[in-house]
């Protein structure tokens, strides 16, 4: 049996992308988590090792193969499409935990691209949707795609609930950078979602439909104005917003110097921001001076709107 291992990778995402909530996605490039895998002759799935960012071993994850996002998906494929003998799995966080940047979805897709690399007939990256949403439920405790959708696919994706697995990519302008910082605190996604609102009124639904519609039309036309009077999010983002105590002084910021616009990537703690390219840095900068003018440490990513998604690396 070939004892070589299979590294594969798959970025960090933004979920929501402030005006869709539960069906829009963007990858962004920069950070990730890796998985890398190989064959073993015992049935199962094994986890002999998760890394932190700074390469030493985990201490806040589980190595038990029903308890983490990559080994789910992982046994999900190789029990529906693998051979004899069982996964053996090193998993490599390059994303921190409940940080609004689709970890648990990042490292389920790294461990279903990585896996069926091993398969003797590899599926389309399509097809490997459904196995990755199974890690990415146990860790959100329901199937939504958009961290999912863009990490294995790339770029930004629509992928609302009703369509799964099915997706539609978003073309997007060349023009336009995100910039994403993340700051040195923790949100718990599941907690976040479990106290979000029930009832909504008529009022804010048809503004979220109209600015989800809005901004898609504007990156299809180019149309900056309309991104930016668009990009409006009246339902999530005022019950979120408070668990990042700066927002409010970020956001501020980064319109007055010429964003597009501004908000929480997922439920935060992590700020994200659409600009002109000429002015993403500038974009990152200010936001991480804010943060660090209150205390608190950050990292900051530009990437392109159209940043790739998971691939075996070689």
């Amino acid at each position: 049996m070939n004892n070589k291992y299979i590294t594969a990778f798959a970025p960090a995402s933004i979920g929501n992308v402030a005006v869709g909530f539960d069906m829009l996605g963007l990858a962004i490039k920069g950070a990730g988590d890796r998985v890398s895998v190989r064959k073993v002759n015992e049935e199962g799935i094994f986890i002999k090792e998760i890394y932190d960012q700074a390469g030493n071993p985990h201490k806040d994850l589980s190595k038990k193969s029903d308890e983490n996002t990559a080994s789910i998906a992982a046994e999900a494929l190789w029990g529906a499409e693998g051979g004899q003998g069982g996964i053996e799995m090193l998993i490599h966080k390059g994303i921190p935990l409940q940080s609004g940047m689709g970890s648990s979805a990042a490292s389920a897709v790294a461990g279903a691209v990585a896996v069926n690399a091993l398969l003797d007939q590899p599926l389309s990256t399509e097809k490997l949707m459904k196995y990755a949403l199974e890690g990415e439920k146990y860790a959100s405790g329901g199937i939504h795609a958009d961290n999912v959708a863009p990490s294995l696919f790339g770029g930004m994706v629509f992928c609302p609930p009703s369509y799964l697995p099915k997706t539609t990519s978003v073309e997007v302008p060349k023009s336009i950078s995100s910039v994403l910082v993340h700051p040195d605190l923790i949100v718990n996604t599941a907690e976040s979602r479990n106290g979000l609102a029930n009832n909504y009124s008529m009022s804010q639904w048809l503004d979220q439909q109209s600015y989800l519609a809005g901004f898609l039309l504007g990156l299809q036309k180019l149309d900056l104005n309309l991104i930016k009077n668009s990009m409006h999010d009246v339902i999530i983002e005022p019950q979120r917003s408070g668990s990042v105590g700066c927002f409010d002084e970020i956001k501020k910021a980064t319109m007055n110097k010429g964003a597009l616009g501004c908000s929480l990537s997922g439920s935060g703690p992590s700020i994200f921001a659409l600009c002109e390219n000429h002015i993403a840095v500038e974009i990152k900068t200010i936001m991480m001076e804010i943060f660090d003018s209150h205390n608190i440490d950050s990292q900051g990513w530009v990437s392109p709107l159209n940043a790739s998604g998971a691939y075996v690396e070689t």
